[in-house]
Order: structure tokens, then C-alpha cells, then sequence
């Protein structure tokens, strides 16, 4: 029963923060829209913030789970990283919440939305630095820095996926995929 509770303070939360960002979001609104008092999420939750990281925590566990589901087996390593980045991003695109801590970090720089959101990258570059190493491990990548090679191709994918999109037509997955096979990864091949 507290464990309902708590996800659906959980959810409620997630609500409000997607809808009014985090500087705009105050207990009493997600109390009111969990339908519980006020006191019932410090039962939870200490303050706005922990409540906040926890949506935060949460939206780290979906998008890996994402991630693990975009690839498939019988791929090649480079074609799951690739799977798995696109997934990786459309989904942190697509979700309501993130969209609203993009604006605000954007708009009005909180710095609680700007910690969650180096914090999303970083585990996006260290997920991407764990599958260039078992490219590595398997023979199918040279690469003397993985970390620096995720962090490379993260900002890349970023660019192509969004920073692009702002003065031209949309690129799919299979175009990306191209781009990258041909400018990155035929130079992290061992041939």
C-alpha cells in the first residue's frame, strides 16, 4: 500500500514537473494532484528536490532499459550503438518531462534542472562507453580513449538528431547510421 502511494506521488510529481517545470512546482500542487495531504510526501520525500531526483533516477533506469531493447541480436556491435544511442535520445526527446528541463535549463538556467540534465548525459556517456568497450573486447573497434569516444559520438548524434533538424529536413536512423559508418566509425574499425 505505502509502496502505491509513493508511485503515485511519484507520478504525480512527474506531472507537474513536465507541465510546470521544476522552479514552478511546489509540494502543495503535487500533493493536490496525487490527491494526498502534504504531509503524506514528506513521508516520502524530505523536500521538492529529492522528489525531483527521484523522477530523475527513474527516467535513468527507463531510458537504459530503452537502450538494451533497441538492440538486437545477430547486429554488429557498432549497428547496436547506433540502435541504442538513437533510442537513447529520442526517447529523452520525446519525454514530456525532459522536454520541460531542457526549456527551463534553457530559459531560465535553474540549476537543479542543469545538474539533472549533465547528470542524463553523463550516464548516456558512460552507457555508451560500456558498449564501445565490449566493441573493443570483441574485435570490432581500436579505440585508445572510450570515454572520450562516447562523449565524441554523443555529440555528434546530438547535433545530427537535433542541431541539424533547426535549418534542415530531418535525418532518419538509417541515414545517421551512414554518416557515422562513414566519417566515424570506418576510423574506429581494425581494418
Amino acid at each position: 500500500m505505502a509502496i502505491d502511494r509513493r508511485n503515485h506521488i511519484v507520478e504525480a510529481a512527474r506531472q507537474s514537473f513536465a507541465f510546470f517545470g521544476y522552479k514552478a512546482t511546489t509540494v502543495d500542487q503535487v500533493a493536490k494532484q496525487a490527491n494526498v495531504g502534504k504531509g503524506t510526501i514528506y513521508n516520502f520525500f524530505k523536500n521538492k528536490e529529492e522528489l525531483f531526483q527521484e523522477i530523475v533516477s527513474q527516467l535513468l533506469i527507463e531510458m537504459k532499459e530503452k537502450a538494451e531493447a533497441a538492440m538486437e541480436d545477430g547486429r554488429t556491435y557498432k549497428e547496436n550503438l547506433h540502435l541504442a544511442l538513437y533510442e537513447l535520445l529520442e526517447y529523452r526527446m520525446k519525454h514530456q518531462f525532459t522536454i520541460k528541463m531542457l526549456q527551463e535549463a534553457r530559459e531560465m538556467g535553474t540549476p537543479a534542472v542543469k545538474e539533472a540534465l549533465t547528470e542524463l548525459e553523463q550516464a548516456t556517456i558512460q552507457y555508451i562507453t560500456s558498449k564501445i568497450n565490449e566493441a573493443v573486447e570483441h574485435g570490432e573497434m581500436v579505440v585508445s580513449k572510450p570515454e572520450v569516444t562516447a562523449f565524441v559520438v554523443v555529440k555528434l548524434y546530438i547535433s545530427l538528431i537535433f542541431d541539424w533538424e533547426e535549418r534542415h529536413e530531418p535525418l532518419n536512423k538509417e541515414e545517421i547510421m551512414k554518416i557515422f559508418d562513414e566519417h566515424v566509425f570506418k576510423g574506429l574499425s581494425p581494418e
